[in-house]
């Protein structure tokens, strides 16, 4: 007896079960339009979160300066100095040369510390703001799939992934309305610990 390759059954048995093709067939797609960068931008959680976040750039970048500052003017006397030694001889250079390694020394520690700072406060912000999206859209994602049941669509499509759209499609009032209403602030702060990305360990010297 013959055997039907796999291909040839598998086509006989649909045409035998003219049904099931029909049965799986996907239903057409009801969609719903979201612009998610105006809630971000105008949403009441969003836009006090933005306020506070900006404070906390501009103090980084205050704190940033008065630690650059100085070290930019002692950059320039040492500078200075190691240019006056040229004019030195003998114990006086020798004398002066150890006085400025001295200082050359301390002005790199105070350099690493100055940039050891800043990369904190850097740190800090860009953990807040990840922490702000992560409150924000713990909320809006369900409140998207709310909207969209409501309309009876089964699919919601950012309106930066539309080429051309009817304005009946927008549901963004919908969705920044119940937002407001479920999530009126967030927490401006750093990612809990637990949520912070995990970092290498150093291997343990024996």
């Amino acid at each position: 007896m013959n055997k039907l390759p796999l291909g040839a059954a598998l086509a006989a048995l649909t045409l035998a079960l003219p049904g099931t093709a029909s049965a799986q067939r996907a239903p057409g797609a009801i969609i719903v339009v979201v612009d998610t960068d105006r809630i971000y931008r105008e949403c009441t959680a969003c836009k006090a979160a933005q306020t506070q976040l900006q404070g906390q750039v501009t103090s980084a970048r205050t704190r940033a300066t008065q630690l650059g500052q100085p070290l930019q003017t002692e950059a320039q006397s040492i500078e200075q100095a190691g240019a006056a030694l040229r004019n030195q001889n003998g114990a006086a250079r020798a004398a002066a040369e150890t006085a400025l390694n001295s200082r050359v020394q301390q002005f790199q520690q105070r350099q690493t510390a100055a940039q050891q700072e800043v990369a904190r406060l850097e740190q800090n912000i860009q953990s807040t703001q990840q922490n702000v999206l992560r409150q924000i859209n713990a909320r809006l994602n369900p409140i998207i799939t709310q909207v969209m049941n409501a309309r009876n669509a089964n699919v919601a499509v950012d309106v930066n992934a539309t080429l051309a759209r009817s304005n009946a499609l927008d549901v963004t009032n919908d969705v920044m309305t119940a937002l407001n209403a479920a999530l009126p602030s967030v927490s401006v702060t750093p990612l809990p610990q637990a949520a912070q990305p995990a970092q290498p360990t150093q291997p343990q010297g024996r």
